[in-house]
Parts: C-alpha cells; structure tokens; sequence
C-alpha cells in the first residue's frame, strides 16, 4: 500500500521520534491518538496529526487495527525508515529516480513537472488546484528523501546521492 500524505519535513529526524513516541502502545481512536499527538508531540493542529499519523503508518511507525492506531514497537531506524518511505510512500521513488537521471540540481516543481502525469485523473479532477498540491507533495517529499538520506538540497535544488 502507498500512501500520498506527507507532512513537512521537520529539521531532524528527532521530530519524527518524537512524533512515533506519542502514538499510544494500546490502540486508540483515531480522534484520541491526535490528541494525544497534538499534547505530547506538540502537534499543532488535529489535521496535522492526522498527517503525522498516516505518515507513521507509511514508515511502519504505527499500525491500524480494529480496535484503532498504534506505535509499532521496536527500535527507531532511520535506515529502515528511508526503505520504508520509498517503498510506501507515493511517488517517493519515482521522484528519487528523477533526480537520478538528472545531471543538475531540481527544484521541486521541475522535479513535479517531470512526475506529473503519475498522478492520478481523478485528483486531477477533485481539484481545480492539482498542480499546486502535487507540486507542494513533490516538495516535501524531496526534503524527506534529504532528511532520510537519499538525496541532498543544494542552493538550486536536490540532487540524488
């Protein structure tokens, strides 16, 4: 399963440990689990935690089950997490390999331009506003792919590594 929800990248990968460590080790509601975000991540906003939330299901920081969300235990491995965000989160490695083949640092929106038609007709039709959201979402997956590792921002933009 990919899943395209892609907070901001934070300055350091403490942030997301902070963030895994507030999911609670007994499932919870969903409503629950961001609010226990929002007060013990400093999470600002409930949509954020949301974010945060389905982020963590994408890098196997945190499961969903019947009876509702939590932390996946175990040891926090930016290495795993790296594999895990370009195999579950969507676009991740298409946009690594853009900036694979490329000879020059990218942009964001040039990295975008190169990935647009991957996204699907019916987002392109829910919003009349597509590019500029999957322009953001390209963005912010590059600055991920730098925070994991995978690629690295210059003054021009990201390049692979």
């Amino acid at each position: 399963m990919k899943f395209k929800v892609v907070p901001p990248a934070p300055d350091s990968l403490d942030r997301l440990e902070a963030v895994w460590k507030g999911v609670p080790i007994v499932p919870d509601a969903e409503e629950s689990c961001c609010a226990r975000l929002m007060q013990d991540a400093a999470v600002p906003a409930q949509d954020e935690a949301k974010e945060w939330l389905t982020f963590c299901r994408a890098l196997g920081l945190a499961e969903e089950g019947p009876r509702g969300y939590s932390r996946v235990r175990g040891a926090f491995d930016p290495d795993a997490l790296a594999t895990r965000f370009t195999e579950h989160v969507y676009a991740a490695d298409e946009a690594l390999a853009v900036l694979a083949d490329a000879d020059d640092p990218l942009a964001p929106d040039a990295v975008f331009d190169r990935l647009r038609d991957r996204v699907p007709a019916w987002e392109r039709q829910r919003s009349t506003d597509w590019t500029e959201t999957w322009t953001e979402r390209t963005a912010r997956i590059l600055a991920w792919a730098a925070l994991f590792g995978l690629a690295a921002e210059r003054p021009n933009g990201y390049v692979s590594v």
